[in-house]
Order: C-alpha cells, then sequence, then structure tokens
C-alpha cells in the first residue's frame, strides 16, 4: 500500500470516529488525540479499525507509532 492510500484509509477511519472534524486543517505532525479530541476509548476504536481496514497487526508496543497522523500513515503505508 502507498502513502496516499494510507492517507485516505486513515482520514476514513477517523472520519468514523470523529465525524465532525475539519481534516483540512489535520496537521501530520499533532497527536489525534489533541487535535480531534479523542479520548482512550476512540483511540482503541481507531487502532481497531485501521487493523480491520488493513489486516495489519499493530501490537500494543506499537500504538505511539500511531499517535499522530503522519505516524499512522507510515504506520500503514510501509
Amino acid at each position: 500500500m502507498n502513502k496516499a492510500e494510507a492517507r485516505d484509509i486513515v482520514l476514513d477511519v477517523l472520519a468514523g470516529i470523529a465525524p465532525e472534524a475539519d481534516y483540512a486543517v489535520l496537521k501530520g505532525t499533532v497527536q489525534l488525540r489533541d487535535e480531534l479530541d479523542l479520548d482512550s476509548m476512540d483511540f482503541l476504536n481507531f487502532i481497531a479499525a485501521l487493523h480491520e481496514r488493513t489486516k495489519i497487526e499493530i501490537p500494543e508496543r506499537n500504538y505511539p507509532k500511531l499517535f499522530t497522523l503522519d505516524g499512522a500513515i507510515d504506520y500503514i503505508g510501509r
């Protein structure tokens, strides 16, 4: 999967969790939990939905790699 496909998936998953957010202004290096006001359950739902969509295993030790938009795109777009 290339980075553009990864970005589309990440944004689509986030839109399902925080539909009110303006994704056009989302910064790639800011923590998603802060920028989108996600709580811990929202973040776990984000991880689960990414796994479901991509079939990529995301062990708990790698969750910090998905804290930002850029990090999530890099992780699943490898």
